[in-house]
């Protein structure tokens, strides 16, 4: 008997080989993946023959209700997975059908006397920006890591993001993250990980895998203010760049050439040493240069959400994402969502369009209602719709469009004018007299940058679903006390009942809500308010024969 990767064994007896389990079966996507999953597989492919592999893997991840962070079917990775499995003999699979990559052409990169050029001159009283490039500069960052860092260029892999950090038009420091290491023993340690949970939960931490200051860049405190506006903003721009946040960031400082001194300056905390070895490939190899790795936490309660059984940071899994009938939408209907999609202009040229904008719309609302997070996710779902389903929602063609066309189409789309339009909707639909109604203001995390301050938003969220029917800016020279006429401009709420804390409870809001919009409100009374409290404290005792405040009554 000898032992085969990721706990299989092959057991001979008498010339014949046998394949079982050891008692460390697996894991894939936190669950284990044993004889009954295998033989799930087998039938899945004996009843698609004509199936290519990334079919295939499709099909296994609806089976299994395999799915990534943002929503979308892990039909990659499981990929890998089926590939690793037949390689052992456990699955036959069909034969690829994939031709064989081109070698890719080296990137042309830019000469160093023109990347110093733009490092001439540096207004050290502008304000620092660190912002992700665009990619009409992708080549001068290339150029950048090519010409000054002395582990030059070497292509990102998977999700990643890309840095510049400016003082005026002039680049200082350029960042890269990626996705997380699959193995660190100082890491694990510090979160709490066992196999499962970090398999489960590496999409949630990104690796640091390139810093650099420009030569012409040498300034004191430089390096750790372009880590912490980068910091600042990197949870919010990995979300909206992959479709799920991140909340925790890890980097390996090689001790021979750094000490790390701007990691602790922008206080990130040194948890141990990796063992020495580099990724080759699919393997592993030891070349004896220990790191040290250091972590720092995107959120406050980041280690408590990669450790614990249940997470809040976890995609919904099939079982509880919710199940969206179609066929009972009021669509058509007047004050349907065809209606209020319509007034979102189409920002496409006439010529070349394939699906008009509110399929395209109303597929990305009803497939966002069904819990897609992700412009995949959202292709996905649109795809797995029936025929009748597709023209129920618009469509012209029996192909539903693909990520792409869900990218271009929300990209260029007046964001306000839908969310207005579909806030409507759902508010005119959802919103039944007695219905709680939630308003709250927040500060976005990480929505800082250079000279723009944090955005803080208003919203108007359904209790019951956990909806947000609407939600507006809150301006610089502004607060959320005036924003609430606005929130609910043009929003339908007669009969429901508002609440919010005591920064709503406000004589102008409560007359608004009351005369205006036909609703009710609850809001809190704190010391704050001394003569509020003491009247309304009074008008209970009168009704309710309310007991005398202790000071800490609401």
């Amino acid at each position: 008997m000898f032992p085969l990767c990721h706990g299989w064994t092959v057991a001979g007896s008498s010339g014949v080989r046998e394949k079982r389990y050891t008692s460390r079966p697996l894991i894939y996507h936190g669950q284990a993946v044993g004889s009954r999953e295998i033989a799930a597989m087998r039938e899945i492919i004996r009843r698609h023959p004509e199936s290519s592999r990334g079919e295939l893997a499709r099909r296994v991840c609806v089976r299994f209700g395999w799915r990534r962070p943002g929503g979308e079917y892990s039909v990659e990775s499981c990929c890998d997975l089926l590939g690793r499995l037949a390689a052992r003999g456990l699955l036959v699979l069909p034969a690829s059908r994939c031709v064989a990559p081109r070698k890719p052409r080296d990137p042309v990169m830019l000469a160093e006397s023109e990347l110093q050029a733009v490092g001439e001159e540096i207004d050290w009283r502008a304000q620092l920006v660190v912002r992700p490039i665009v990619e009409s500069e992708r080549q001068r960052w290339q150029s950048y890591l090519a010409h000054y860092h002395y582990l030059g260029f070497r292509p990102l892999v998977g999700e990643s993001l890309r840095y510049f950090a400016l003082l005026g038009e002039s680049v200082v420091g350029i960042v890269a993250w990626s996705v997380a290491a699959r193995y660190c023993a100082a890491r694990d340690s510090h979160i709490g990980w066992d196999d499962a949970r970090r398999r489960l939960r590496r999409a949630y931490v990104v690796n640091n895998v390139r810093f650099l200051v420009l030569p012409w860049a040498g300034r004191k405190n430089l390096a750790s203010r372009i880590l912490g506006a980068n910091l600042r903003r990197l949870a919010r721009d990995w979300e909206h760049a992959h479709g799920h946040r991140v909340v925790l960031a890890e980097t390996f400082v090689d001790r021979s050439r750094f000490a790390g001194t701007c990691y602790r300056a922008s206080n990130w905390t040194c948890v141990g040493e990796t063992r020495g070895f580099a990724r080759r490939g699919s393997g592993y190899v030891w070349h004896g240069q220990k790191k040290a790795v250091f972590l720092f936490p995107l959120h406050a309660n980041a280690l408590r959400w990669l450790r614990e059984e249940r997470s809040p940071i976890d995609p919904p899994t099939a079982e509880v994402r919710m199940t969206l009938e179609i066929e009972k939408l009021p669509l058509c209907d007047s004050g349907g969502l065809f209606e209020v999609l319509a007034t979102v202009a189409d920002p496409r040229m006439r010529r070349g369009v394939r699906h008009p904008m509110i399929a395209v719309l109303a597929m990305a609302v009803c497939a966002t209602l069904s819990g897609a997070r992700s412009l995949a996710a959202i292709a996905q779902w649109a795809a797995e719709l029936t025929v009748e389903q597709r023209k129920r929602l618009g469509a012209r063609r029996h192909a539903s469009p693909n990520e792409s066309t869900f990218r271009r189409v929300l990209a260029k789309t007046d964001v306000a004018a839908l969310d207005r339009a579909t806030g409507g909707w759902m508010a005119k639909h959802a919103i039944a007299p007695g219905e709680g109604i939630a308003i709250d203001g927040k500060t976005l995390r990480g929505s800082h940058d250079g000279e723009r301050k944090a955005m803080h938003l208003v919203s108007a969220v359904l209790h019951r679903e956990g909806i947000v029917v609407a939600q507006t800016t809150v301006g610089e020279k502004s607060n959320e006390i005036t924003s609430v006429e606005p929130l609910f401009a043009g929003l339908e709420i007669k009969g429901a009942v508002i609440t919010g804390d005591a920064m709503f409870t406000q004589h102008e809001i409560a007359r608004h809500l009351v005369k205006d919009k036909r609703a009710d409100y609850i809001f809190e009374v704190k010391d704050n308010q001394p003569t509020l409290r003491t009247a309304v404290e009074n008008a209970l005792r009168k009704q309710l024969v309310f007991p005398p405040g202790d000071g800490n009554q609401r």
